[in-house]
């Protein structure tokens, strides 16, 4: 049976990335941060883009808001371990998970791909919040990871469910789980870094 926090996700998180995360939380951090901003910069995207669908303006509206307060709490943790936000990396998980969309279609399949890809980095976000929750020494970070972890977990249901209101439930279904597979092969590819939120 799987853990209810690993959201569906079919590859967990490999044990060794807490123990080299937490020697570089620094970098995790920084990576965390440009991640929050990016979450927001999405929904933003989706907004603008499909601003004729009121359900999704309205559920994404307050992630928006919320995405953006993780990305200043975290600067705020940044600052008070001395740290800088520094310069943004290459984010090769999104990367290959965006090769892993379908182009072209009609305009609601566009948009469901985009929803499944940001269900999908939310999904992984709040299993490596989990982690980070349970296994770090900083009591007052696994505190903070604890509270996001619960603020993911929703934004991913926010997500899917949103990606039903536009496709057919089943049509939905069957396409997120082929995309669960896409991202466990993702997953199993990529080198295990600490210094990287996914």
């Amino acid at each position: 049976m799987k853990d209810k926090f690993t959201l569906g996700l079919e590859l967990p998180t490999d044990p060794r990335w807490i123990n080299i995360a937490e020697k570089s939380i620094d970098d995790i951090l920084v990576d965390h941060a440009y991640c929050e901003q990016k979450a927001a910069s999405s929904c933003i995207s989706l907004i603008v883009q499909y601003s004729d669908k009121e359900r999704l303006v309205e559920v994404l509206t307050p992630v928006v808001a919320e995405e953006w307060s993780h990305f200043e709490r975290v600067i705020e943790e940044l600052k008070k371990r001395g740290y800088s936000l520094g310069k943004q990396r290459k984010d090769e998980y999104v990367d290959a998970l965006n090769k892993a969309i379908r182009k072209g279609g009609s305009r609601e399949q566009q948009l469901v791909e985009k929803l499944l890809m940001n269900a999908l980095i939310e999904a992984r976000s709040a299993e490596r919040f989990r982690i980070l929750w349970k296994n770090i020494g900083d009591f007052e970070l696994s505190k903070f990871y604890y509270e996001l972890m619960v603020s993911e977990a929703g934004h991913y249901k926010n997500f899917l469910q949103l990606a039903k209101e536009y496709l057919p439930a089943e049509q939905v279904e069957k396409r997120w789980r082929e995309l669960l597979e896409a991202e466990a092969a993702i997953m199993a590819s990529l080198e295990v870094r600490g210094d990287r939120m996914h």
